[in-house]
Parts: structure tokens; C-alpha cells; sequence
């Protein structure tokens, strides 16, 4: 996935009312920026921090510039916009990049299902295969190098557990997909500290059949790419 024009670089001054963050630019110019992120941010906005954001060309928008990426102190490099996980998790599923997700011929997003009314990121489908249905979650909180998702309690995150649970018991299959948007990460497990049911039922989604995936991407102030599989400790 390419920022076309590349992102700008900013020096963090705070993060407040969840959506919203002040910066000042190497110009000296103090700016409002979205931040497409209802998390906890983590280790992902510490004032004083570079900052990277794209500028939208739509004239109505209250706040054209949006918050893609953290560059830490250490130079670590971490995608703060949550949506872009999907992104380039379609991206690298169209072009066959994932081994264990290739050799489909079809693929749909939003797809409603389950007994919950979830939607599901990604659903795969081929003449000779089951439906693939993936779930894509994004990593970015890290303690010493470690991933954890979720970075708090998340009912929604063990929702979507419960349905996935569901897909495999219907005979189809089911995928948890952590794309891993944080350059210092080398592998990923689950924030039982955080969030212990979530980690339970990771854990028995994983003994019933429902595969758990992690992809680092490659990030930069012009693209992120998915390029290597991490492992998962359960």
C-alpha cells in the first residue's frame, strides 16, 4: 500500500479526546491532525515522538491531515491507523503474497455472518475449498519486542473469536490474521496481562481448528507492505 504523495514528518505534542492530536512541523507550524485510532496507543504517542501524517484532498474535511505513523525515540516505526491493517491485508491476499491463504478465486469483504451479526474482514472463496473466512486484527503495543494484541479489554475481539469458533464447527474455515504494523516486533502472543478472557479463548479457538496467522509488515513514509510470517506463542 502506497502514500501517494509520501507522509510528512511532525514532532508530537499530545494526543487528547481519543480522535485528535496537536503537532508542530519542522517549519515551526502547529497543526490538528485526526487519529484514526480508538485504542490505547501504547508506547504509540509519547510527546515528543515523530510523528507522520498524510494530507486529504477533500476541501470539507474538518481535519485533512490524518496520523499514519509513530516513529519512537529508539526509531522504531509503528502504524497508529487502524485501518490500515485491512488494507494491507487485502493488498497481500489479492496478490497471493500469504502461502497459506494463496490458490483462492475469489475474495469478498464485510461479509456478514454468525450467530452474533459480526461482519468478517475477508471471506475466501474457490471452486474446490471450503469458504475462508479472516478475521484481521493489528498489532502494534510491544514490550521488548514482543507483540501482544489486544491493548485492552476488547469484548468485540472475543466476539469475534466466538464466531470464527463457530465457522470451523459449520465445516468451513477460519482464520485469525495478525498483521503486525510495528517495525521493532519478532513475535507475536496474546496481551493476557491485559486481557486474560481474550487469551482463553484464543487459545480454545486455536485447539478447535481455527488458525492463527502473524505477518510483519515493512513500514515507511511512502508504503506499508506485509513481507514476513512471525511466530505465535500461545
Amino acid at each position: 500500500m502506497e502514500f501517494t504523495p509520501a507522509l510528512q514528518p511532525a514532532r508530537l505534542i499530545q494526543r487528547y479526546k481519543r480522535f485528535l492530536a496537536d503537532v508542530v512541523t519542522p517549519q515551526g507550524e502547529t497543526l490538528t491532525l485526526h487519529c484514526p485510532n480508538t485504542g490505547a496507543m501504547t508506547g504509540c504517542a509519547t510527546p515528543g515522538d515523530t510523528v507522520w501524517y498524510s494530507t486529504s484532498s477533500v476541501a470539507t474535511r474538518k481535519y485533512p491531515h490524518t496520523w499514519e505513523l509513530t516513529q519512537t525515540r529508539d526509531g522504531a516505526l509503528i502504524c497508529v491507523n487502524t485501518l490500515r491493517a485491512n488494507m494491507v491485508a487485502k493488498e497481500a491476499l489479492q496478490a497471493q503474497r500469504l502461502p497459506a491463504l494463496a490458490g483462492y478465486e475469489s475474495l469478498k469483504s464485510e461479509v456478514k455472518y454468525g450467530a452474533e451479526r459480526s461482519r468478517i474482514d475477508f471471506m475466501l472463496q474457490a471452486s474446490d475449498k471450503v469458504n475462508c473466512y479472516i478475521e484481521v486484527k493489528s498489532v502494534t503495543l510491544s514490550e521488548q519486542d514482543s507483540g501482544y494484541f489486544p491493548d485492552a479489554v476488547t469484548a468485540r475481539g472475543q466476539k469475534h473469536l466466538r464466531e470464527l469458533m463457530s465457522v470451523v464447527e459449520q465445516g468451513d474455515r477460519a482464520v485469525l490474521l495478525f498483521a503486525v504494523l510495528h517495525s521493532a516486533i519478532t513475535q507475536v502472543a496474546p496481551a493476557r496481562h491485559i486481557d486474560e478472557r481474550y487469551a482463553e479463548l484464543l487459545s480454545e479457538a486455536q485447539r478447535k481448528g481455527v488458525e492463527v496467522l502473524a505477518w510483519k509488515a515493512s513500514l515507511s513514509a511512502s508504503e506499508i507492505t506485509l513481507t514476513s510470517p512471525l511466530p505465535v506463542r500461545l
